[in-house]
């Protein structure tokens, strides 16, 4: 096969590839700019007045008392950022700690883990939602439908991730550094927030993107911790309201969905050069 009929394939391909890709988003943002009744006639056309009717549809979210959408927001808000700086600190630290730490102890920890991402939310949903639920009575302090029940939940599932990333990489960091610093008079805490952390910049920009898609996106827990109808709800859950029994608001959950995604859109734009080092980083050194 010539060289010239390769990157004839290899255009082709990748010509489909990115039709296929970019079909899904098309819908989205043309449905989003249609009036119900279009929606049901068809979802491929293209909308007949789409300035007009997308603010019409924006004024609708705005004012839909079920979503209440800048409060479902800000809540998204709240818990993605809480749950990010939580997820961050616990494990760069522990990953450290694990990396440092040359015992069987800590690597059987590590290994654990390591196996606990395999575990699916699913096996683990009611016997953690009714674990909550007790320490809640015992304790007195709020698990379910909070913002600390649920913070606290996306820490220690993504924990598993995070510091299996966060261990990859700082294995690459020599060790010197760190016995430079104790010999210049720094702690244990000196050394992680003014030599490690820093270095940790591309594998935690890297972390950051994919914990937050994932924890913005998120609908089912929200929906076991939070619940429906609650005044902490995520946007999400909000968009759920759109979906009943026999009536489904199509050009309204659109322009939910396209609302929703700027804010990922605008994380990963501004931390995509960090994300294929950080990748590499922490899943092969």
């Amino acid at each position: 096969m010539s060289k010239k009929m390769s990157k004839t394939i290899l255009f082709i391909a990748m010509t489909v590839l990115l039709i296929l890709w970019i079909t899904p988003i098309f819908l989205v943002v043309s449905n989003s700019l249609k009036e119900y009744q279009e929606v049901v006639n068809s979802k491929a056309a293209l909308p007949t007045a789409p300035i007009s009717q997308g603010i019409t549809n924006f004024q609708a979210i705005l004012a839909n008392e079920n979503l209440n959408f800048v409060n479902s927001f800000l809540n998204s808000i709240i818990i993605t950022v809480a749950s990010l700086v939580s997820l961050t600190v616990v494990g760069a630290m522990a990953a450290w700690v694990l990396v440092r730490t040359k015992t069987k102890s800590s690597a059987i920890i590590f290994m654990v883990f390591v196996a606990s991402m395999v575990i699916p939310f699913q096996a683990v949903m009611l016997p953690l939602v009714s674990w909550f639920a007790s320490v809640s009575r015992f304790t007195g302090i709020a698990l379910t439908r909070s913002y600390t029940g649920i913070i606290l939940a996306y820490t220690g599932f993504g924990s598993a991730m995070t510091i299996f990333m966060y261990h990859g990489f700082i294995k690459s960091i020599p060790y010197e550094l760190e016995e430079a610093a104790r010999i210049d008079g720094c702690n244990q805490y000196q050394i992680f927030l003014r030599i490690i952390l820093p270095i940790l910049k591309p594998i935690t920009i890297t972390l950051l993107i994919l914990n937050g898609i994932w924890i913005w996106n998120d609908f089912l827990l929200p929906l076991v911790l939070l619940g429906q109808g609650n005044a902490i709800q995520t946007l999400p859950l909000g968009i759920s309201f759109f979906i009943g029994s026999f009536v489904k608001q199509w050009e309204l959950i659109m322009m939910c969905l396209i609302l929703s995604i700027i804010p990922v859109i605008i994380l990963f734009i501004l931390g995509q050069k960090h994300i294929i080092r950080g990748m590499v980083g922490g899943a092969v050194k």
